[in-house]
């Protein structure tokens, strides 16, 4: 790690520099040697130091340092982001507030002493590399924040129930079959909640072995364990001040399940193989398609910890309990994956939308968004058909096999008749499973007259 540092050092003074140098290197960092500011941006512009250790007077006077914090002025209008240690000639209170004011990370008074300059550049390389770290993570861990798509009247009545508690920090458990959307609405809720601009982190518990379960939230110091060659942050350091998704939390193994619960219970955990009790700060979500009450009478989860996690409790409906939301759901999908693969004009044509309401869905939304994603990558003429979907043999050909004995207007006419009937004349929904507008439908309900 330390091979790989540069550091730039920005002294007038020949023979400091040359004591500086050969210091440094012993302690195994690269170094550079500039006389002056004016060399240092010069330096800058072709060359990025990991840090700068800036003396603060040149020739201008030889008390002021007003050199040094013109130039530490300029790293900060020109939002160069680099650590700085100011050296001084001596202890100048006011300077060295001025330099740390204008963004100097620590001072070194002159002549110094070896270890405490070693000291010093170690520990800010090392939180320098940690903020870089955490904006990276922040980037990789920025949730999705696609709205969710429903229409259908159960799903809005859950979305304003979710909302209404979105604002608070109270523990919320969403239950459902696997594949209706359960991360998705935890990302949603994350992103409805005040923690929004914090991170959002996401775990499958049945994914972690028991073993590792520790380390993963609780995180772990070097030398912990055998494996443990450096220090890692859990799960629960890694989303402070903001949320955590634990999905799968029903396959959390019970001797475990203690340990969680000490921490939702006290906001306390050490790491692994440390004593250093740490405090936790986040919102917790969980998600599961088990059953709980089963659980608990089989002894397999605890009870005291169901409640913990079930401040608020809320299902998602499976998708065929919401066939309202099965079109729009796939018109979503289809957008996202044709622009996935660059084919961004495809349509769903009718015969295929009323394939996808008449599928069961095992799968549920996860199985519908795999679907239309293989039929966008087999679609060639921009339009998606029945038998482009591959469903179930049954369901397809049961629909498809009606045509031939039909003319066009025939079967036109036979799917207007069943969207109205299946939304009790309500022609807004029945052109939207259509997939016309209103003013479509009315020109055929005139043209096959079926105004009544």
């Amino acid at each position: 790690m330390k091979s790989q540092s540069l550091i730039l050092i920005v002294e007038d003074n020949r023979e400091v520099r040359l004591a500086a140098r050969f210091v440094l290197e012993d302690f195994g960092y690269q170094v550079e040697e500039v006389e002056n500011p004016v060399q240092a941006h010069e330096f800058l512009r072709h060359t990025q130091p990991a840090l700068i250790m800036l003396d603060m007077n040149f020739d201008l006077d030889s008390t002021s340092g007003e050199e040094g914090l013109r130039f530490l002025r300029g790293l900060k209008r020109e939002a160069i982001d680099i650590p700085v240690i100011a050296i001084t000639a001596w202890s100048n209170t006011d300077l060295v507030v001025q330099a740390m004011q204008l963004g100097a990370v620590d001072f070194i008074e002159k002549p110094w002493q070896n270890q405490r300059l070693e000291q010093v550049i170690q520990q800010q390389l090392t939180i320098s590399g940690l903020q870089k770290n955490n904006t990276a993570l922040k980037q990789v861990l920025k949730p999705n924040c696609d709205k969710p798509i429903w229409q259908s009247t159960v799903m809005q009545q859950l979305m304003a129930q979710l909302n209404a508690v979105a604002q608070t920090d109270a523990n919320i458990l969403i239950t459902g079959e696997n594949g209706v959307g359960k991360s998705h609405i935890a990302t949603w809720i994350h992103n409805q909640s005040q923690r929004n601009a914090q991170p959002f982190i996401s775990l499958n518990m049945a994914a972690i072995p028991e073993q590792l379960f520790e380390s993963e939230l609780f995180g772990h110091v070097k030398g912990a364990f055998t494996d443990a060659k450096s220090e890692r942050v859990g799960r629960f350091a890694l989303a402070h001040q903001g949320t955590l998704f634990l999905d799968e939390i029903g396959t959390l193994p019970l001797a475990q399940q203690a340990k969680l619960l000490r921490v939702l219970e006290t906001g306390e955990f050490e790491m692994v193989g440390s004593s250093k009790t740490l405090t936790s700060d986040v919102r917790l979500i969980s998600a599961t398609n088990a059953e709980f009450e089963k659980l608990i009478a089989k002894s397999e989860f605890r009870q005291d910890l169901y409640y913990r996690l079930n401040t608020f409790a809320f299902t998602i409906p499976a998708l065929r309990e919401r066939i309202d939301d099965i079109v729009p759901l796939a018109e979503h999908f289809l957008t996202h994956h044709g622009a996935k693969y660059n084919k961004p004009n495809l349509t769903i044509a009718p015969c295929a939308k009323q394939a996808l309401i008449q599928y069961d869905w095992p799968g549920n939304t996860r199985e519908l968004s795999h679907l239309i994603e293989r039929a966008v990558l087999l679609c060639q003429d921009g339009v998606i058909l029945a038998r482009d979907l591959h469903l179930p043999h049954a369901q397809v050909n049961s629909l498809e096999s009606t045509l031939p004995e039909m003319t066009l207007e025939e079967a036109e006419k036979h799917l207007i008749v069943q969207a109205l009937n299946k939304f009790e004349g309500n022609k807004n929904k029945a052109a939207q499973q259509l997939g016309i507008t209103k003013q479509a439908l009315y020109r055929r309900l005139e043209k096959y007259a079926l105004e009544e």
